[in-house]
């Protein structure tokens, strides 16, 4: 058919103009895609990617960036040696078998599965038992649980939570156990809190962390009464707080009597590996299930911790997830696996053993020290030492002590206990951050509160911590006890000295591991809160700048930043030759002169307006006055001029002198016909302390000689300082050498001078004439 040229023409012209508007929305489009693309996609996704050195480099960047500028050496990842690397290298292993065919991939991993169960049924003295590989060491338990509940209630599976609702279950755990381990428990397994039942530790006889078995049945007994299910017992080799076991031996008993499950976990399991294992612990083996740790124990990183159990229905063991038909999850196995091989028998007993010895060093080595009290509940084997600083009590009879603490906790007996928890925690965090290497840190217990805690077992392998640490400990140990018990005792006289000085308050804060806590009160006269309150701040925060300028070994700080008491000086630390008596009343002393000063320049900024005003009248009314002396002829500037040469005029001057003392201006008409200035009126002193002594060289402040020690102490507070001064007229002398501190620096009235303002000089701003130096020219002449 023939086509109409104007049609065709027409057609043409309408694709071209589809086809531009198609193209510029499809160029709208992808401008459209490429700015969601810069906006909204993150840089390093952009593009094609990133190279393999730039992805590393930025990993290196965030794993050691930001420590080398803000941590140390010593808190990073240390000793990661082969055995580490093995165990990295069994989780890319892992990564890289999983994509194995499906048959073969069964093969290897049922191979790794059984061969890790083996060796460590084998290591552990665990026999016939089956495996469970977790990465939190809270899962295995779990799992454990959910097996029991299957096991107990056989309907649990059609049923659910209605057989339980029907019969409660109740899990027992030790007082002693880790925080929040019931709690996980009920909230993973759907529970109540009511079905977690927390048995009380002995109080009476044995150690004070380990379960009291007695209590123990009396309570199961109660629950089978009142129709409940006893289901598990959970105990320790090892409290994760003083490492103390349980009585095993009793506890599977008890449990065969009321068909319970009992699960041991501890730091102490890891002693089953050695050749001589304790009684109490080798009663672990015949427990139901057990929990691993082998990654802190053997100083393996990332490798999974494992739980070993005995049951016989595999069939229950796959319903509660302890057993798994993917392949995959069997491969959890694998970094274990190498690393077992790695380090064979050998290596394995020896780094247990190793650790093992570093306690007993350290016990042996405390024995030895005074003021230090230990927790161990095996001296022989106990691979946990728990130490605290403590002196016993020397005001009061211990009997009375023993007799009040047993029956009801006295405030003073509280507070010492408070006192000796902070200070202990002082300790740990100083010995922690001198020696790194030892791994200790500070643990809260129930009866004995704060205390150090060195467990090799967990940190030795992954810190590297060697026999040389160890005593390097002890010395750092044996460094801070006299500063411990100087401060002990030091604490109380400084209270005591505080509490009768005048213009000091002290501020009890228990929780401060240091000399004291101190404020100095402002003396308000009639000013709102707002404003006293920042004039204490400001009076404090001086008064320690000015502490921290002298040279003395003491530190002074504000506090703590969180939980600290406002406008306060913080004493920190201190040793037995502290002169407290000096210390309190240089701060006293300190104190007042920086409230002198400030009132001082407050009461000089007004007296100068004052007086600037009442000059600036009197040099008007003088301006009158010789207005009308001179004539009105004598201010024409020419006439002026002509008839002052003709008949010069005399007139006496008639100048003024502001004293800052008295705060008011007075005639110069006595100083022209002297041709001296009077002495005016003399500031008064500012005090000083009394207690300024010739030191020895090189003796710092605050410090007692050997020889006067005993005098010094028995030196009086700040407010007996004009009694001393009666007694001892002699002028303090400073030996050579020695700084001067705040107490003998230029004093704020050497400033108070007599200033000479003449009226000229007043409306010229001109500086005053100095009257002392007007003194002086006459004194030479």
């Amino acid at each position: 058919k023939m086509v109409d040229p104007t049609l065709a023409e027409m057609g043409k012209n309408l694709n071209e103009a589809m086809k531009m508007l198609e193209d510029n929305q499809r160029k709208a489009e992808e401008e459209n895609e490429k700015k969601y693309a810069r906006k909204d996609i993150p840089g390093p996704l952009q593009g094609s990617g990133q190279d393999m050195v730039s992805i590393l480099q930025l990993v290196q960047n965030l794993m050691h960036g930001e420590e080398e500028e803000e941590t140390s050496q010593a808190y990073r990842l240390q000793n990661v040696g082969e055995q580490g690397h093995m165990a990295l290298l069994g989780h890319s292993l892992a990564a890289y078998i999983s994509v194995l065919d499906r048959e073969r991939l069964r093969k290897l991993t049922t191979r790794i599965l059984s061969d890790t169960t083996l060796w460590l049924c084998r290591l552990f003295r665990y026999e016939n038992g089956s495996a469970y590989y977790h990465e939190d060491d809270r899962e295995g338990l779990l799992k454990i649980c959910r097996l029991v509940i299957h096991t107990r209630y056989e309907d649990y599976t059609i049923e659910g939570f209605n057989v339980l609702y029907t019969k409660q279950p109740v899990i027992y755990i030790s007082s002693a156990a880790r925080t929040g381990l019931g709690q996980a428990l009920c909230n993973q397994l759907g529970l109540p809190l009511s079905c977690m039942c927390r048995v009380p530790c002995n109080t009476m006889f044995g150690s004070q962390h380990q379960m009291d078995v007695a209590l123990l049945d009396r309570v199961v007994k109660d629950d089978v009464e009142s129709g409940k299910l006893p289901l598990l017992l959970v105990a320790n080799a090892g409290t994760p707080g003083a490492g103390h076991t349980d009585k095993l031996g009793r506890l599977k008993e008890l449990c065969e009597q009321y068909n319970m499950w009992l699960h041991v976990e501890g730091v102490n399991l890891a002693t089953l590996a050695l050749g001589y294992v304790s009684s109490s612990v080798l009663a672990a083996t015949k427990c139901d299930s057990m929990t691993l740790t082998l990654g802190s124990w053997l100083g393996l990183p990332a490798v999974p911790a494992v739980t070993l159990y005995r049951h016989e229905d595999p069939s229950l063991s796959l319903a509660a997830g302890l057993t798994s038909s993917q392949p995959v999850e069997k491969l959890r196995a694998l970094p274990l696996w190498l690393s077992l091989q790695y380090l064979g028998h050998v290596g394995i007993v020896e780094r247990i053993k190793h650790a093992s010895q570093l306690s007993q060093r350290l016990l042996e080595n405390l024995k030895n020290l005074d003021f230090i009290k230990t927790s161990v509940e095996d001296e022989l084997n106990s691979p946990v030492v728990v130490f605290k600083f403590f002196q016993e009590y020397s005001n009061r009879d211990q009997t009375s002590h023993a007799a009040q603490a047993s029956t009801i906790q006295h405030p003073m007996i509280s507070n010492e206990r408070h006192i000796y928890d902070t200070l202990n925690q002082w300790l740990g965090e100083q010995l922690a951050q001198l020696v790194p290497a030892s791994g200790v840190d500070v643990v809260e217990l129930e009866d004995e509160g704060t205390c150090v805690r060195f467990s090799p077992l967990m940190t030795a392998a992954v810190l590297g911590t060697e026999i040389q640490d160890v005593d390097q400990l002890v010395d750092c140990l044996k460094m801070k006890i006299p500063v411990l018990t100087s401060t002990l005792q030091l604490r109380e006289e400084f209270e005591q000295e505080v509490r009768r000085t005048v213009g000091l308050l002290y501020v009890e804060d228990l929780s401060w591991p240091g000399l004291g806590v101190v404020r100095y009160n402002y003396h308000s006269d009639g000013k709102d809160d707002d404003k006293q309150e920042k004039e204490l701040e400001k009076i404090n925060t001086e008064l320690l700048k000015k502490l921290n300028e002298l040279e003395s070994d003491l530190t002074f700080s504000l506090g703590p930043e969180f939980g600290g008491q406002k406008n306060c000086v913080y004493i920190g630390m201190v040793t037995e030759d502290l002169d407290v008596s000096e210390l309190v009343e240089t701060i006293a002393a300190t104190g007042r002169e920086i409230e002198e000063n400030s009132r001082l320049l407050e009461n000089m900024t007004e007296v100068v307006r004052k007086g600037i005003q009442e000059a600036q009248l009197q040099l008007q009314k003088a301006n009158e006055e010789r207005l009308l002396e001179e004539g009105l002829l004598r201010q024409i500037p020419v006439v002026g001029s002509v008839l002052n040469w003709f008949s010069p005029f005399q007139a006496s001057p008639k100048g003024r002198t502001f004293n800052l003392t008295a705060g008011c201006l007075e005639s110069t008409e006595s100083t022209y016909v002297s041709k001296a200035q009077g002495a005016g009126t003399t500031p008064p002193p500012t005090p000083t302390s009394s207690l300024a002594k010739q030191r020895l060289p090189g003796q710092k402040i605050f410090k007692r000689s050997l020889r006067s020690s005993d005098a010094f102490s028995e030196t009086s507070s700040v407010s007996h300082c004009d009694d001393l001064e009666k007694v001892d007229q002699r002028p303090p002398t400073l030996s050579p050498g020695r700084a001067r501190g705040p107490l003998e620096a230029e004093k704020p009235e050497e400033q108070k001078e007599v200033a000479h303002m003449d009226p000229e000089d007043i409306q010229s701003n001109k500086p005053p004439h100095d009257r002392t130096k007007v003194e002086e020219q006459e004194s030479q002449r």
